[in-house]
Parts: C-alpha cells; sequence; structure tokens
C-alpha cells in the first residue's frame, strides 16, 4: 500500500486540500514526490516508484480513498490525480473447471522451474490454451515487455485527459490475421485492478494496428493441488472512454 505518511505530506505541501477535483484533476510530478518525501527514511515512504504503485482500490493512500482519488500518468514522471472510479472488479470465476487436453506431446520441464506468472502464462500458450480460449489458432506471440505510448486523449468519470510517452509493459501480447490479444498476467487472487493495466496498452495498440485489440487478464490458482488457469477477457465499448470497459466472458481450465 501507498505511504498514507508521505502522500498526507506531498497533500499538504501542495495545497491540494483547497482544490476542486469535482471540477478538474490535480497534476502532480515526481520531482514533486521527491521534494515532499526527502527527508523520510524508510524507502517505502519516499521512492516515488513505489508511492505511485497503487494498482488495486486497497493501494492507495488514505488520503486517496477518503476523497474518492487514483492517479494515472500523464506522461512519464508526471501524473494526474482525478477523482471517479479508477478500478474494475475481477470477479471470481464459478463455472465448472474445464478439462483442455494439452497439444505438445512431450513435457514441458523448464515450465516446472519457479513459480512466475509469466512461465504459466507461456506454458499455457505454448499448449495453445491461449488460442483455444479466443478460438483463433492463427495467434502467434509478437508483443512482449516495456514500450512508450503514442500521444491520446481520452475521458475519465467525465474528465478529458492528455496523454502521451507513458511507458506500458504486457506480461504476453499475440497477433493473429484479424485481431491482438494482450494478457495482463495476475500473480494473486485480486477482486480488483487498476483498468489503467488493460487500457493504457489497448489503446496503445490500437493506435498501431488497423486489428482489433482485445485485453484479458490471466492467472494461475492452485486448488486441491491441482493447477488451475484462470482467463477473463474484457473490452471497452468506447474506445475513448476509460469507463466503457465490460467482462466479456470467463473460463477456468486445467490442463490434461
Amino acid at each position: 500500500m501507498a505511504s498514507d505518511i508521505s502522500w498526507k505530506k506531498i497533500w499538504d505541501d501542495k495545497n491540494f486540500g483547497s482544490h476542486d477535483f469535482d471540477a478538474s484533476p490535480a497534476i502532480i510530478t515526481a520531482k514533486e514526490i521527491k521534494r515532499s518525501c526527502q527527508h523520510f527514511e524508510d524507502v517505502h515512504d519516499k521512492e516515488v516508484r513505489i508511492l505511485c504503485k497503487q494498482d488495486k482500490r486497497e493501494d492507495r493512500p488514505k488520503i486517496f480513498r477518503d476523497n474518492g482519488l487514483f492517479l494515472l500518468p500523464k506522461k512519464n514522471g508526471t501524473y494526474y490525480i482525478i477523482k471517479g472510479e479508477g478500478y474494475v472488479d475481477v470477479p471470481d470465476i464459478t463455472t465448472p473447471i474445464k478439462d483442455y487436453h494439452k497439444q505438445l506431446d512431450f513435457d514441458l520441464e523448464s515450465s516446472k522451474i519457479g513459480d512466475s506468472e509469466m512461465q504459466h502464462l507461456d506454458y499455457a500458450y505454448a499448449n495453445s490454451l491461449i488460442r483455444t480460449f479466443m478460438n483463433d489458432p492463427s495467434l502467434v506471440l509478437t508483443i512482449r515487455g516495456r514500450k512508450y505510448t503514442p500521444e491520446f486523449t481520452f475521458q475519465v468519470n467525465g474528465f478529458i485527459i492528455h496523454t502521451q510517452s507513458v511507458q506500458t509493459e504486457v506480461d504476453a501480447g499475440y497477433e493473429g490475421k484479424e485481431q491482438i490479444v494482450l494478457i495482463e498476467a495476475k500473480n494473486s487472487s485480486n477482486n480488483t485492478e487498476i483498468i489503467r493495466q488493460l487500457y493504457y496498452p489497448f489503446r496503445q495498440w490500437s493506435e498501431n494496428t488497423t486489428k482489433r485489440v482485445i485485453p484479458i487478464f490471466f492467472e494461475k490458482r492452485i486448488i486441491d493441488g491441482e493447477e488451475i488457469y484462470y482467463i477473463w477477457q474484457y473490452e471497452f465499448t468506447n474506445k475513448d472512454d476509460y469507463n466503457s470497459i465490460r467482462l466479456v466472458r470467463a473460463e477456468r481450465y486445467r490442463i490434461v
């Protein structure tokens, strides 16, 4: 969770208490955050990256939760503080677990070393589970790692937001004949996620390709000693509206 004492200090230094968040977002820079927090000793109280990592509703500092605020990047090193809903509920999947028969005729021994979300995603892709879920045998891995967004404008809770050159990272992106599938792999069972994790890469690739772009959450869980793979497919019904996110469908599988 972002430091309460640090954000209270930033809030007071910037006099955000007198800002009308109902009328417009506020803007803050990494330099201003560093300046306010420079005398704190704990790295969690002064490191900008940690203070601005608020990926779940409960990760926000108390001053944000009390005022209904959340952070979005404007550009690298500059952030909007916005009033409204910035997060999406990720529902549990309670439908029966589907048996999926792996497509490889040999064991992937390397996939058993470690326990990262990336290796589980790679295992699911290698066995064509992602292709099967998307009903698209043409999907191939083409996107991975960090990139920077082009300039674009969008709406958040009625506010017009301008952003450019924000660093994004997807765990994997697969391109097929007619669509691009972007996957954010979750490493724990959480029921909320910041919409930004799906929206910024979605907009980035929507600007850079003519193909349909589909955002997905992926997670591996252990249930009764078995590895179960959860997949949630989302869409943005209005490309220019951050809050137009909608769950399309969700399934869970065991690979046998």
